[in-house]
């Protein structure tokens, strides 16, 4: 049997990840991490750390295995939220948690539980990983959860096959109400406790005060555009069987909105603080239907929106990923460049997969959906599968 740090959140899921390596014989450590500071913007009474950890404690008393804390809020704040304000303020909207995984569940963590003596770390991921040989080497093999309605195989999208190696995901066999229901049993402090919401080791933020610790306020201008704008004309039927890279190119680029195509609506303060598909937090009423952030531009400092869920300005078809944002967990399965593949996608946690055909290019990947996509947001992540195996990830430009 292996020795196996666990990262005990205070949650309920690292909680049974915990008790079900004891069960199965392997010596168990609990290790919980600080990641964060300062409070500002975060909503009060969400992911309050200190209480986190006093349950992670109480969790590893009741299991009868060591615990151990470690503050990472440095390398947090380096690599991963010092990132997330830079994208915010290029206008892109990063997905931490993604970053949070790469950078310090299986980076920074690995090092400490290594430390400890560690043959693998393990997480209260729902997903799962097996092992294969390609040439006579071994590969490792990201899967989704077994629960489909907890899968969070793409909070994992840009994990490397060596941080793979040592990770170990026990609930990815199991479902979410199992899991409550041992952890019932055990009479464990995590049993009934809520999900944590919003950013990974954050909480649930109200996003303008968080981000103004680094973006100032800058009042700008809102403006409404019309559905039948000529922005939306593309017409899909008639389009290549066979798209040019110059159609790729074209269409991969979010839509080029100007104060022409619109009207002034209202005004907001800081085009920073919005993003693709946000209903809330513009504070402009007066129309029969909601209106959604459809584009930014913070350059000029401009909002556009649409009225109505299904405005065209919310979908498109195509997205665009750098060559050197291309990430493959499978890299035996990575793409020459002139080819192209059809794989299952999702641009978003949750989302159900969507079929799209990716072509590669010198300069990057371009993904193309069979049908129509909401919410396509420059800064987040775009992660292919093949069938339930994560493969590959990129960041969407």
């Amino acid at each position: 049997m292996a020795k196996v740090v666990v990262g005990l959140s205070g949650g309920v899921d690292s909680s049974i990840a915990a008790y079900i390596l004891k069960q199965q014989g392997h010596e168990v450590i609990g290790l919980f991490m600080k990641n964060w500071h300062d409070q500002t913007g975060v909503l009060e009474a969400d992911c309050p750390w200190l209480e986190d950890k006093y349950d992670a404690e109480a969790v590893a008393r009741k299991l009868g295995i060591p615990f151990h804390f470690v503050d990472l809020s440095k390398e947090y704040m380096d690599r991963v939220a010092e990132y997330m304000f830079a994208e915010y303020e290029k206008g892109r909207t990063p997905n931490p948690d993604v970053l949070c995984n790469r950078e310090i569940k299986f980076d920074a963590f690995l090092d400490k539980a290594l430390e400890l003596g560690a043959d693998f770390v393990a997480t209260g991921h729902y997903c799962r990983k097996d092992t294969i040989e390609v040439e006579g080497k071994p590969v490792y093999r990201l899967l989704a959860g077994l629960d489909e309605n907890k899968d969070q195989s793409y909070f994992l999208c840009q994990v490397s096959q060596k941080q793979l190696a040592k990770a170990l995901f026990p609930v990815g066999d199991v479902i979410k109400p199992e899991v409550r229901r041992i952890a019932s049993e055990l009479k464990l402090i995590t049993a009934h406790k809520k999900d944590s919401q919003g950013i990974c080791f954050i909480g649930k933020v109200d996003l303008p005060t968080f981000l103004q610790q680094r973006l100032e306020p800058k009042k700008g201008r809102v403006f409404i555009v019309d559905p039948e704008s000529e922005l939306f004309q593309y017409d899909w039927d008639k389009s290549e069987i066979e798209p040019t890279d110059e159609v790729l190119s074209q269409l991969s680029i979010p839509y080029p909105f100007h104060p022409r195509y619109g009207k002034k609506i209202g005004d907001h303060n800081g085009a920073h603080f919005y993003t693709i598909g946000q209903r809330k937090g513009l504070n402009i009423g007066g129309f029969p239907e909601p209106l959604f952030i459809i584009g930014t531009n913070v350059e000029y400092n401009q909002v556009y929106v649409g009225m109505g869920q299904e405005h065209p300005g919310l979908f498109r078809k195509v997205l665009f990923i750098e060559a050197d944002e291309i990430h493959w967990v499978r890299p035996d399965l990575e793409m020459k460049i002139g080819d192209k593949k059809e794989f299952g996608v999702r641009i978003r946690y949750r989302q159900p997969i969507q079929k799209a055909i990716l072509h590669r290019r010198e300069k990057g990947m371009y993904i193309v959906f069979e049908n129509m996509q909401r919410g396509i947001t420059s800064g987040q992540f775009a992660a292919w599968y093949i069938n339930d195996e994560l493969v590959g990830s990129g960041v969407i430009g």
